[in-house]
């Protein structure tokens, strides 16, 4: 057999074996059985619901277009790096100016 041959029954073989995949309603393994209803639940969980992402595990997309163009509002945030916001130069209003020099 040539290599192509051999490279072509490998490829075939593992996908064949890939289909062999059970196709059906989950069910717990032979001997166990499913998880006890929770406090408060009406009736015991299903594979179904127990396999069912919750809305915080993936949480809903929004896909809102702009309908137009629109300038943003300035944010008072948006400093570019290295620029120190947090002193104010400005004395407030009530102050009265410092005369004294310290010693």
């Amino acid at each position: 057999m040539t290599r192509m041959n051999k490279l072509l029954i490998a490829c075939c073989a593992m996908a064949a074996l890939a289909g062999c995949g059970k196709v059906g309603e989950l069910q717990p393994k032979a001997g166990q059985a499913m998880p006890d209803k929770a406090y408060g639940q009406s009736e015991p969980a299903t594979a179904d619901t127990l396999t069912t992402p919750s809305v915080q595990a993936r949480p809903g997309r929004s896909d809102e277009l702009m309908r137009r163009s629109e300038r943003r509002r300035d944010d008072p945030f948006d400093l570019p790096p290295g620029v120190d916001n947090t002193k104010d130069e400005t004395p407030p209003a009530n102050s009265e100016p410092n005369d004294k020099t310290p010693d």
